[in-house]
This record gives C-alpha cells, sequence and structure tokens, in this order.
C-alpha cells in the first residue's frame, strides 16, 4: 500500500449561512452561489459519504474541523449524527480530531456538554473587550455581539469545554495590541490565536478594516515582548508555537509557513471538494463527495497545481533570511489577483517580527531541546 501524506478536511455544514453579518467577513458572499429557494444544509447522505470515504484512508489521525459561516446553525442533531457516523466507520483505533470555529452566540449549555464530551475543540472569534469586539462583529439587524459571546463561552467554561480565541486582526484593534492582550489574559484565556485581516477591494486596494505589513509587524512585536516577558509557559499563542516546532523540530504547523499549499481539503455543505477556504471558487472545484475520490483528489491536476503556486514566490523571496517561515505566506497575502510573484501585503510585517524576535525564539528553542527527554544532560 502506498504512504498516503495525510490531510484534514475543513467542511461547510452550512456553507457561509450565518446569524452575524461582520463587516469584514470574506465568505459572506458565498451565499450568492447556493441555487434560489435552496437551504445551504448538508444532507445526511452527504455527510455520510464524506466520512465513510475519508475514514477508509490509511491515515495516522482524521481530522475534521468544521467550519462556516457559523457552523452551529447545523444545530446539535446534526453534529449527533456525524458523531455516530465517525464511530461507524472508523477503523481499529482510530485517532478522530474534532475542531470547530464559532461565533460562539449559539452555544447553549446542551451544545456546550456535547462539545466536550467528544472532545472537540472549539475556536471562538472574539476580537478583543467590548467597544473593540463590536466595531465589525454585528448581528444582521447590526446590533452588537460581544455579551451573547461571552455567554456562549460562559457555556463553554461550565461545560469544561477545551477552547481557544480566535482574533482577527483589523484595522481598529491592530492599534491596541497591549490592551487586546491584558484583556484576554484579565478574561483567563491562555489559548490564543492572532489572524491578519487582509482584504482588497475591486480596485484591488486594501479595504477600510484591512491593515498593512508594518501595522501587522509592530502588533505582534508588542504581543511578543508581553508573552516573552511573563507568559512563554502560561500562555499558549498558535504563531509562536508554530515558529518553535519550526526551530525544535523543523516541522511546519501551519499551512502559510509551509512551501506547499496541500494540507486539506474544504468540503462545502453539497459535497463539492476544494483545495483553500479562500479559494472555494468554480474554477478550484476539484470535484464533489459522489464524483471523486480522495486518491483522486489528492493527485488531481487542479489541485497539485495550485498547491505549486505557494512556491512562485517573488525574486526578492530568495534573499530573504526569513524565506524558510514565510515561502512567500499565504497565497491570499499576494493581492487580489493572486499573481505568482507578487509580494505579500504583509512582508514588510513579517520581517520586522521576526528580526525583532529570532534572537528571543531560539533561546526559547534551545531551553525546550535541553528540556527535551531525548536530550543528553
Amino acid at each position: 500500500m502506498n504512504k498516503i501524506k495525510p490531510f484534514s478536511l475543513l467542511i461547510k455544514p452550512s456553507s457561509a449561512a450565518c446569524n452575524l453579518r461582520c463587516e469584514y467577513c470574506f465568505y459572506i458572499d458565498h451565499l450568492n452561489y447556493i441555487k434560489e429557494g435552496d437551504k445551504p444544509v448538508m444532507s445526511d447522505v452527504v455527510l455520510e459519504k464524506m466520512i465513510s470515504s475519508y475514514m477508509k484512508m490509511a491515515l495516522p489521525a482524521y481530522n475534521f474541523t468544521w467550519q462556516g459561516g457559523e457552523p452551529t446553525i447545523s444545530g446539535l442533531d446534526f453534529f449527533n449524527r456525524a458523531v455516530e457516523l465517525q464511530k461507524k466507520y472508523a477503523p481499529p483505533n482510530a485517532k478522530i480530531n474534532n475542531s470547530l470555529q464559532t461565533n460562539a452566540t449559539l452555544i447553549d449549555q446542551p451544545m456546550a456538554e456535547f462539545f466536550t464530551k467528544y472532545n472537540f475543540l472549539l475556536g471562538v472569534s472574539l476580537d478583543g473587550p467590548k467597544a473593540i469586539h463590536n466595531k465589525f462583529r454585528l448581528t444582521i439587524s447590526g446590533k452588537p455581539t460581544h455579551s451573547a459571546v461571552m455567554q456562549g463561552i460562559n457555556h463553554l467554561r461550565r461545560a469544561k469545554t477545551e477552547f481557544n480565541i480566535l482574533c482577527l486582526v483589523n484595522s481598529e484593534n491592530v492599534k491596541t495590541p497591549k490592551e487586546l492582550y491584558k484583556y484576554y489574559r484579565e478574561k483567563g484565556f491562555s489559548f490564543l490565536q492572532f489572524i491578519p485581516c487582509v482584504e482588497y477591494d475591486e480596485r484591488g486596494d486594501l479595504t477600510h478594516y484591512s491593515i498593512n505589513g508594518r501595522q501587522w509587524g509592530e502588533f505582534l512585536c508588542e504581543i511578543f515582548d508581553i508573552w516573552y516577558r511573563k507568559d512563554t509557559r502560561r500562555v499558549s499563542i498558535r504563531h509562536f508555537d508554530s515558529v518553535l516546532n519550526y526551530l525544535v523540530m523543523n516541522r511546519y504547523t501551519q499551512c502559510i509557513m509551509d512551501k506547499d499549499c496541500r494540507q486539506y481539503f474544504v468540503v462545502e455543505y453539497d459535497g463539492g471538494i476544494y483545495p483553500c477556504d479562500f479559494y472555494v471558487e468554480k474554477g478550484l472545484k476539484l470535484g464533489s463527495i459522489d464524483t471523486i475520490s480522495w486518491d483522486e483528489a489528492l493527485t488531481d491536476s487542479i489541485y497539485e497545481d495550485f498547491g505549486k503556486l505557494k512556491g512562485e514566490w517573488n525574486s526578492r523571496c530568495n534573499s530573504c533570511e526569513w524565506l524558510q517561515l514565510c515561502h512567500g505566506d499565504c497565497q491570499k497575502m499576494r493581492g487580489s489577483d493572486n499573481n505568482p510573484g507578487t509580494l505579500s501585503t504583509l512582508c514588510e510585517g513579517w520581517q520586522i517580527f521576526y528580526n525583532h524576535t529570532m534572537e528571543k525564539f531560539e533561546k526559547l528553542a534551545q531551553s525546550i531541546r535541553d528540556h527535551s527527554p531525548n536530550s543528553q544532560e
């Protein structure tokens, strides 16, 4: 049997459907592609076909990430069915990982307890204190959402559900990194992920809620300095963890750092399969659950060509000392047209960040090696 490169599934059980209308949401326009009268809800037939076919693959682990839109719109019964199907089709001793990204506003106590029972890891979107969070994250009717998010988090805490905080760094909260970090720590959040908001308008310019490279770099540096002084053993920040994973294990744990874009597949509510969350587009559709196998998807020319585009970075990148930590950055960050060879919008920021932090990252990496069970005392 040929060894298969591990891959994950990023699943959109309710497509872009969402009870919020965050101004910066890049996925909401996918509702325009749904046929009039159709409800974007994954059918039991598609759900079973997706899970059964995936779990026939010989993989070290089966990773399901449920995302949207807002995946909890699909309801608790949907996720109960998903778990039962995972049990039904799991090979002996299979390792199954479920994660879910949510705005948390629809989570009640029974749902939280379900997530705990089945070891779901949740990523909860929270952009900071009330005034900052409510700047862009509003309901369909334009109402603020911070209190509803915190109510959902309270349900998760009572149920002892594992969750981390997803912060989209936008034109508002990028100005106050110290306030942001202090807020998260005061709330007792120890697992954080900072995601740069980079969106383009019809002219190809950054939107008013986006950030530029310098803002991103300076933001990360301030967060790092606070974290390094007192929290390296108490707070997990995803990108910082990823840098340390690379330095210690020579392993990439985020696709934005790797030299190839083929770590997962997106499965839309109707079973359509795509190469990336940012590129759920007609021209990049590989097929659907009932027309293509995972073996075929892995070797599909569209998928292969898409993955190779990551390596077509700007020629200036070749002389950059941080190329191994970036490889030209996420394709989405290379402008609205995604032309091969275009420099990442965040390039300046990454250079600012790594120039400022790498010496300290190296010290942390050495400390990890020294305390490894495999190290020589």
